[in-house]
């Protein structure tokens, strides 16, 4: 377990990019909650997760973590890594084409590119899953979902800039669970319901 920590103490850079999270603006459609980050990967990290809504009805879901070591991480190459999960009920017919794990990734790329988002060191894995129901459960409809997990390096100036990467995080939660891109020119507003901040740890 590592200390609580106060956020005068936390490195510049990631205190800037904390501030960046926590004042971010979201699309209507997503449902974004502060939870607690991952102790043992890296010595500061701060984790949101979102539902994806439509019509009232849960469509799609995701979390994303923001991880900061100050001496850098040779698998990074750099001293920040997004890392994401990405899941969405789709069409049971999408999970048999054979192009689905490579559009799927492409989401994840283009949108990082649509904002702007300088970004390295790119991995994941896109995995469909079908299933349909037996016996006494044999009434219920065939469900079939994309999950989509990857982490990135972010190119931030001294902390600063991940607001594009989270605008390239929302949409790709929205791609993957079938909504529209919003029109250009518009900017998503304010949400009513920020992640409400949580006392950081250094591990």
């Amino acid at each position: 377990m590592g200390a609580k920590t106060e956020p005068a103490s936390l490195p510049a850079p990631f205190g800037r990019a904390v501030q960046d999270l926590r004042a971010a603006s979201w699309r209507p459609e997503l449902v974004v909650t502060e939870i607690g980050a991952p102790q043992r990967i890296a010595p500061f990290a701060v984790a949101i997760t979102a539902d994806v809504l439509s019509g009232g009805e849960e469509v799609g879901s995701g979390r994303l973590v923001l991880l900061h070591d100050p001496a850098g991480n040779p698998a990074w190459d750099g001293t920040f890594r997004c890392v994401t999960f990405a899941r969405a009920d789709v069409d049971p017919e999408m999970v048999t084409d054979p192009l689905l794990a490579k559009v799927g990734w492409s989401w994840l790329i283009d949108a990082l590119q649509a904002h702007q988002a300088e970004f390295g060191a790119p991995s994941g894995t896109v995995t469909s899953v079908h299933s349909e129901s037996f016996g006494g459960m044999e009434d219920e409809p065939a469900r079939a979902e994309v999950e989509i997990r990857a982490s990135w390096t972010p190119q931030l100036d001294d902390g600063a800039g991940l607001s594009r990467h989270l605008a390239a995080w929302s949409e790709l939660l929205c791609t993957t669970a079938g909504l529209p891109p919003l029109p250009a020119g518009v900017v998503p507003i304010p949400s009513r319901r920020k992640p409400q901040n949580r006392p950081l740890r250094r591990r």
